[in-house]
């Protein structure tokens, strides 16, 4: 795993941790702390569209990372995240297919709120769904033979899924999230050039654990 990754990790987590610590001391017994670690896959929009039907985008990649998470009441969590995927920076040129043109990698790091969604007591699966949404950034470092940049942009995300009770204390958990920015050219590449609002979209699966 990055130094980068685990170092952003780190201080998401002390900052969630930190600023929920009055909330969690005041809740009851029945409080959790929520851990869960993820694998999945990540597919990124358009940062730029060019002339011709061309774009600049990233190549989908595997996408990992770990949600931590502190009830604040029944139903209701505040939430922070840490993610890390990477792949191919690809210029897409219609008829042609998409073109290689460096390799990035992406950490991603966001904190928001996540609602539990009612269900039918007579449903025979334990499944709790839910929705979240929250603000983060999006941290590109961008390697190419003769370049090497860096940028970071703002995105907020929007996400559902659903938790699947395995045992007490232990469920397992399918998301898919949505980070909407947009790529900063000006402080990769100095240029005052205007991307696209990007969608990316993360599919992840993993294990909740509570304590």
């Amino acid at each position: 795993m990055p130094t980068r990754f685990v170092r952003c990790a780190a201080a998401l987590f002390g900052l969630v941790l930190g600023s929920s610590a009055s909330v969690a001391q005041r809740q009851t017994t029945n409080s959790v702390l929520h851990v869960t670690p993820y694998a999945g896959y990540m597919v990124s929009g358009d940062y730029l569209k060019g002339p011709l039907g061309t774009t600049l985008t990233n190549a989908p990649g595997a996408l990992y990372g770990a949600q931590l998470g502190i009830s604040l009441m029944p139903g209701v969590s505040l939430i922070g995240n840490v993610g890390y995927t990477s792949g191919e920076v690809r210029v897409g040129v219609p008829f042609f297919g998409g073109l290689s043109v460096g390799n990035t990698t992406m950490v991603i790091y966001d904190a928001g709120l996540q609602l539990d969604l009612p269900t039918s007591k007579a449903s025979a699966l334990p499944l709790v769904p839910f929705v979240q949404a929250g603000i983060g950034a999006i941290h590109y470092k961008i390697d190419e033979s003769i370049l090497q940049t860096t940028a970071t942009n703002a995105a907020v995300n929007f996400g559902i899924g659903a938790d699947v009770s395995l045992g007490r204390g232990v469920a397992f958990r399918l998301m898919a999230k949505d980070y909407v920015g947009k790529f900063d050219f000006k402080e990769a590449t100095s240029f005052d050039i205007t991307g696209q609002t990007a969608h990316n979209l993360a599919f992840s699966a993993g294990i909740r654990l509570d304590f």
